[in-house]
């Protein structure tokens, strides 16, 4: 599959890469595009600083031109964390997406967002701050109602980029097993394309 895989709001940091090099070891070409523009950051909330300073509009006007080269050939997105609403923002709009991989995030549905099937594959800590209860219960009907055919999994007692060995976060029963799922995930959809 053809995948493109947005980073946190920590930036384009070395798990990112890892991740990357984890997806094309199971055959898979990868694009990590660095929204950021090379900033790093080693707090959530410094991130999340320059995230609001740069501005949302800016933002996914870079992840729309980091993607657009290689749209039509269908592409999965992926992302963690910012980078999963990112990714789910953009594969609502693109109708040649071949699915959705969202790690440690979601974003907000537009009322008139179709899907039309598309797979969706969610993996999120239990709980997780960032991603409530109620909210993940509304983001799931709302990508229902869209037409998603959306999988979600939950990790009991991990951190919210308990996929990052480098964060606190980090959980590696996790992080394992969130690799193995989403790598059978997306295993299926290229047994879909062929």
């Amino acid at each position: 599959m053809n995948i493109m895989l947005f980073h946190s709001t920590y930036g384009l940091r070395p798990a990112v890469r890892r991740a990357a090099d984890r997806l094309r070891a199971a055959g898979h070409e990868v694009w990590t595009p660095d929204l950021f523009e090379g900033r790093t950051f080693d707090t959530v909330e410094e991130g999340m600083e320059h995230k609001d300073e740069v501005g949302k509009d800016e933002l996914l006007r870079r992840a729309v031109l980091a993607a657009a080269p290689y749209s039509e050939r269908g592409l999965v997105y992926a992302g963690f964390s910012f980078g999963a609403s990112v990714a789910q923002t953009l594969a609502l709009g693109d109708e040649k997406a071949k699915g959705l991989l969202l790690l440690h995030g979601t974003s907000d549905i537009a009322e008139n967002a179709t899907a039309d099937g598309l797979p969706v594959q969610l993996h999120v800590a239990e709980p997780d701050a960032f991603e409530t209860d109620d909210w993940l219960t509304a983001w799931y009907l709302g990508m229902g109602r869209a037409g998603a055919d959306v999988e979600v999994h939950r990790y009991a007692g991990a951190g919210h980029l308990y996929t990052d060995p480098d964060l606190p976060d980090f959980d590696e029963e996790a992080a394992e097993a969130t690799w193995r799922v989403a790598l059978g995930f997306l295993g299926s959809l290229e047994e879909d394309v062929d």
